[in-house]
């Protein structure tokens, strides 16, 4: 395995010092050592890939410095836009090294079905993207003599290039300056209550992550199947885009979104269709515990903003932040007085349990339930 520290100092070494992206589990020890030893404004954890590759470039054109993009390979996607049209030699031609999580790696072992298309596709893709692109070895020796190889190419054709991580390449490292907050009530615990007032013909939308993992093993326990809840398990900001879609389909029926804190602000503008469209069946839950959870604990800025405010500055009608089962129990009492759409942040602590599952369903057949509920 390669050690993140010898990672981290060659990186220094070669004068890079800008480190900006969205976390990846397959990345955490790296994205921790990173946070453990640079200073704030060196690692900004970006919205999404898109407005990192924007910050990277911004940091070039002000130092003349090759800057560091990390990411899961599902966030490339996000990044295509700034990656052909801001930095591609054909454009302004920015040197930009991308670390780059490979879930889903064809014979990499098992993984979630989120990942198995993009883990085919990962490769053939930067190639399209004409970045050049190297999959780190795990032996560290040869994984540093790679990894300079492709700054300096990085730095002599003054274009984008790639480091590709396969599962285990980088060795443990325990992030030290953790996310942490003291809020009563965890996740789960709160995702309980709310799920104890759903009306029997409302729907959810649920995020990507542990929260959608926590919806579905609730749901078993209860003995309610899942045929009410879309499990949005990758495409990680777009839950609530997903439920206005249906909100304004289905008026009849109250439309719930279950989002995270880092899923609403890395496509946060997507509130400002709910807001303008105003469908009056449409409600917004924020789990907010400050932190990319599911993939190592890095923070969010879901507690340096006042997320209510955005909601009703975009137009929703209702917007609360609630932190406590008392205040949960009483707001939901007086919801269906309220009008809609309504925004409730529920801000959480950083806790799940080491047993929790993963859906047993496949996408398609989550699909499908869904969908015939909806009928």
């Amino acid at each position: 395995m390669v050690s993140v520290g010898k990672f981290y100092d060659l990186l220094q070494s070669n004068g890079i010092s800008l480190f900006t992206g969205v976390p990846d589990s397959l990345l955490k020890d790296f994205c921790a050592y990173v946070t453990d030893n640079s200073p704030k404004e060196q690692h900004i954890i970006a919205a999404n890939e898109g407005a990192a590759v924007g910050i990277a470039a911004g940091h070039h054109l002000a130092t003349g410095k090759v800057p560091l993009v990390y990411m899961q390979n599902s966030g490339i996607g996000n990044a295509v836009n700034p990656l052909l049209s801001l930095a591609d030699e054909k454009v302004y031609s920015m040197p930009i090294l991308l670390v780059i999580g490979w879930r889903g790696e064809p014979g990499g072992g098992h993984d979630e079905p989120q990942h198995v298309k993009q883990g085919l596709v990962t490769l053939p893709l930067l190639d399209t993207l004409g970045i050049p692109c190297q999959v780190l070895d795990s032996d560290e020796a040869t994984a540093l003599r790679q990894a300079s190889d492709v700054i300096s190419s990085c730095k002599a054709s003054s274009k984008p290039h790639a480091i590709v991580i396969r599962k285990g390449t980088f060795g443990k490292y325990k992030l030290q300056r953790e996310a942490r907050n003291d809020y009563p009530l965890s996740r789960e615990e709160a995702l309980k209550i709310v799920v104890s007032r759903l009306a029997e013909k409302d729907m959810a939308v649920s995020t990507t992550g542990k929260l959608s993992r926590e919806l579905f093993e609730l749901r078993e326990a209860l003995g309610q199947g899942h045929g009410k809840d879309f499990l949005t398990v990758g495409s990680m900001g777009h839950s609530s885009s997903i439920a206005l879609g249906i909100a304004l389909e289905k008026p009849e029926r109250r439309i719930w979104c279950f989002d995270g804190d880092g899923a609403f602000i890395m496509h946060m503008g997507a509130i400002s269709n709910i807001g303008a469209l105003a469908p009056g069946n449409f409600v917004h839950v924020v789990f907010n515990n400050g932190a990319h959870e599911s993939v190592g604990g890095q923070p969010t800025l879901g507690f340096n903003m006042n997320i209510p405010a955005i909601a009703q500055s975009c137009g929703y009608k209702t917007a609360v932040t609630l932190t406590t089962q008392e205040e949960i129990e009483a707001f939901f009492n007086r919801l269906p007085a309220l009008p809609a759409p309504a925004l409730v942040e529920l801000r959480v602590r950083i806790a799940s349990r080491d047993d929790l599952g993963r859906p047993t369903t496949t996408p398609i057949e989550n699909k499908k339930a869904f969908m015939q509920n909806l009928k």
